[in-house]
């Protein structure tokens, strides 16, 4: 029950905490190879107390507490508010280490890819398990029931001695799983990030922060999902994982060329008809005025053919709104989706505007 209770405890603090814990830079250099610290408040035992008053009291009697109340001197404990120095007992707490896997369960609870369809020819497959076969060894836990008790009356009445009855360990019957094959919508998410100069420190972290845990979301997730990589400044082109996450560039921006090649890699490999298309672009909104028009037209072009299209503008501390922004709020379609982060605890609440269903 303590562990049970302390796991609990670790949970709440991961929820309570996971703004800040998913945007810690040192997790996405890592890799996701890391063990992380999360505070969680110290679970205290009952005790006895002397009252903080030293008043003189008695411990016998009927009083008027009420279950819940606090024995000694009717005041929780707790630091003082402010700067002013308090006279209270603070609260206890310790570091528990977690693993990122365990973040990741509860992050991901809630994400899913929307408007997932079934594709003509679904020619990914995933792995499977189901109950499809009976055997007389097994775990106490998966007991067939109802194949039991047919032996059972089936061996007695044999013996001419029917009803349910003289039941031994060689009557159980256990269901047992095999691990098959199961065909699976085809799947391609677009991840483009602006990597132009205008990309500042805080704004290139921030992009490859989300696309961090995208990634992790979709492959642990969804076994056969495939994540194509686009950079770009004035031009686009394909990274690998690598060189996505770690390399920097410089330059103009020119939106549009990204936009363009993931058109171009959608029409050479991943047609709609097979695949269920998802594409995000994040960027600082930087972008060549006279260029805002063509995104328009292939942001377009590119919700057409997808299941979802995202826009995440990154909000530098130098100004506060874009062209390109203002821009894409022309774009009326339920399948467009744009974010604004200006702090690295808005990442989360991008991951859920994108992958946890109807936007709010």
């Amino acid at each position: 029950m303590d562990q049970e209770r302390h796991r609990e405890k670790v949970r709440e603090a991961i929820k309570n905490n996971l703004s800040e814990i998913i945007s810690e830079e040192s997790i996405v250099l890592s890799g996701g190879q890391k063990v992380i610290k999360v505070p969680v408040r110290a679970i205290e035992e009952y005790r006895f107390r002397f009252d903080p008053d030293k008043r003189n009291l008695v411990g016998q009697g009927y009083g008027s507490s009420l279950p819940g109340d606090l024995v000694a001197g009717g005041r929780p404990s707790g630091g003082a508010k402010g700067r002013t120095p308090g006279t209270e007992a603070g609260s206890d707490y310790f570091e528990a280490e977690v693993s990122i896997e365990e973040v990741s369960e509860i992050m991901f609870e809630e994400l899913s890819l929307p408007n997932l369809e079934t594709k003509a020819r679904p020619h990914l497959t995933a792995e499977g398990s189901d109950f499809r076969d009976v055997r007389k060894k097994g775990m106490a836990a998966n007991i067939d029931r109802r194949r039991t008790v047919l032996n059972v009356l089936r061996k007695n009445l044999s013996q001419g001695q029917p009803g349910f009855h003289s039941v031994t360990p060689e009557d159980l019957r256990y269901r047992t799983w095999d691990i098959y094959e199961q065909p699976e919508s085809g799947a391609v998410v677009l991840a483009m990030m602006d990597t132009s100069g205008s990309m500042g420190p805080f704004e290139k972290y921030i992009a490859r922060t989300y696309f961090f845990w995208m990634t992790r979301f979709l492959r642990s997730k969804y076994k056969n999902v495939d994540v194509v990589f686009l950079s770009h400044h004035t031009e686009a082109r394909e990274s690998t994982d690598d060189e996505f996450f770690t390399k920097g560039e410089s330059g103009g921006t020119r939106c549009s060329s990204v936009y363009r090649l993931a058109l171009q890699v959608i029409e050479e490999r991943y047609p709609p008809q097979d695949y269920n298309v998802y594409a995000f672009h994040f960027s600082d909104g930087d972008n060549l005025t006279s260029d805002n028009d063509q995104c328009v037209e292939l942001v377009g072009k590119l919700t057409e053919i997808s299941s979802l299209v995202g826009y995440g503008e990154i909000e530098g501390p130098y100004y506060y709104s874009s062209t390109l922004r203002s821009t894409y709020k022309r774009i009326r379609h339920p399948k467009f989706r744009t974010v604004v982060i200006r702090d690295k605890g808005d990442v989360l609440a991008a991951l859920k505007t994108f992958f946890g269903g109807d936007p709010t």
